[in-house]
């Protein structure tokens, strides 16, 4: 077939009028309607997970909780059902709607977010941010695969880079919302309101996105050869990996990215007020701001900023790049990563906390560029029917040793560094702890190269 019929995405007509030559036969106009959805769908994700961290130390006075306890509230909490989960709902993802998978679990994930502003013990936070990881498991393995599902190969870096700015604009509306409402009500409130959007959005997604390959089954007069696949069991996909070298280090690599980033989110805010308390509360007043608003703000503009720039033009040059060397799919994470050392060393070590503030934004741009190459070849190495079960297993290897690991092994260090054993305080632990994690980096820096030698033999879609 030289040409595809469009299919909208609200309505479900055919438009005969409207062709496309895109994967999966939809029109472009239809390919960004579902983008937009999904990325709407991902910030709110990550606006309900990153929320805590700005209220990590209202949390931690409130509930009288250790920094060990607040890293596990904010990380392997919510991680253990978010990682367990992912790979069987996306055994489910492969025979059944992903649409509806993911608007269920948005409705889930947005009520225990909720749930958790009613938190009255560790214990009980601890349930509540379980459920929100239960809720958040059905949203990226299902949106991966779609993505890959609609979008050319060639776009397929940009397509899931554009998906995954939900990470920074979900956590530049976590940072500044959350510092806001907090402020002015209290952490609780700030726990409701995030909540609130994904329930609307979740009936939007269930009402107005059909499952691609029903509908083209049925309205396309050559399905696609996926389609005709027999569908692929777990331990199928797993043989099919087994023989991708490419896959299983940059899972780790990414991994290890995810724990430095996880671990310092968690606890940068902490530092800045338990290190720069004094000159952040000065500074804040000048604005008529509290400190977590100006903290929340700042964290905006810089670490949020730099991610949302990361995130885009990782996505833009691996498309661009691999259009000579697929190659560049592990040489621009690889050298951005190593590149991002240094700043991690001067943000916690110079006196200024403006100038901390500002370094802020290179870290978050540079390790953030390995989203759209990355992603594109978790789903570019294996057939289109293990697309959603390699995406879930991807995840619960980033998930786990980022999320889950990340935050607790900071807070850990922290405890030991502030208590007897070394004797440097809460303020000094917090600083050591942050830079000796942050050197986790090289490790994923040296992981990515190593990629190099086998992703263009891996690649096979």
């Amino acid at each position: 077939m030289s040409e595809t019929i469009a299919v909208l995405p609200v309505t479900g007509r055919v438009d005969p009028g409207q062709t496309t030559a895109a994967a999966g036969g939809l029109t472009r106009s239809a390919q960004r309607y579902i983008l937009l959805l999904l990325l709407g769908a991902y910030t709110l994700s990550y606006l309900d997970r990153q929320v805590v961290t700005i209220l990590a130390e209202a949390i931690k006075r409130d509930l009288k909780i250790s920094n060990l306890q607040l890293g596990m509230l904010t990380g392997l909490a919510f991680a253990v059902f978010y990682t367990f989960l992912g790979i069987p709902i996306a055994r489910q993802a492969e025979r059944r709607s992903r649409p509806l998978i993911i608007a269920g679990s948005m409705a889930l994930w947005s009520g225990f977010t909720v749930l958790s502003g009613q938190a009255t013990s560790f214990a009980t936070m601890g349930l509540a941010r379980l459920g929100v990881g239960f809720g958040e498991a059905g949203c990226n393995p299902c949106a991966h695969s779609l993505i890959a599902d609609i979008t050319p190969p060639e776009r397929r870096g940009s397509a899931l880079a554009f998906y995954c700015l939900g990470v920074p604009i979900g956590t530049i509306f976590g940072m500044i919302l959350g510092g806001a409402i907090a402020d002015a009500y209290g952490w609780r409130m700030a726990f409701m309101v995030a909540g609130a959007p994904g329930l609307i959005l979740a009936a939007v997604i269930a009402l107005t996105v059909k499952e691609p390959r029903a509908r083209l089954a049925a309205q396309i007069a050559a399905p696609l050869a996926a389609l005709a696949q027999p569908e692929v069991g777990f331990r199928q996909t797993l043989t099919e990996l087994r023989a991708k070298r490419t896959f299983w280090l940059i899972a780790i690599a990414a991994g290890l990215l995810a724990f430095v980033g996880y671990g310092h989110g968690s606890f940068s805010i902490p530092f800045f007020l338990r290190v720069h308390g004094a000159e952040v509360t000065a500074l804040a007043r000048g604005f008529g701001l509290g400190p977590l608003v100006f903290l929340g703000f700042c964290g905006a503009a810089t670490t949020g900023g730099g991610a949302l720039i990361g995130t885009l033009l990782g996505g833009w040059l691996a498309d661009r790049a691999t259009a000579r060397d697929k190659r560049a799919y592990m040489s621009l994470p690889a050298i951005a990563s190593l590149a991002s050392v240094p700043f991690i060393y001067f943000i916690y070590t110079v006196k200024s906390p403006v100038l901390a503030l500002s370094l802020g934004l290179f870290p978050a741009l540079l390790q953030t560029l390995w989203y759209g190459p990355v992603y594109a070849t978790v789903q570019s190495v294996v057939s289109p029917k293990s697309r959603a079960t390699t995406a879930a297993i991807m995840l619960f290897m980033v998930n786990m040793i980022g999320l889950g690991m990340g935050p607790m092994a900071v807070g850990a260090l922290n405890d030991l560094l502030a208590g007897p054993a070394f004797g440097m305080g809460q303020g000094e632990g917090v600083r050591w702890a942050l830079i000796i994690s942050g050197m986790v980096v090289l490790v994923s820096a040296a992981l990515f190269w190593w990629a190099r030698d086998t992703v263009r033999e891996d690649i096979v879609s």
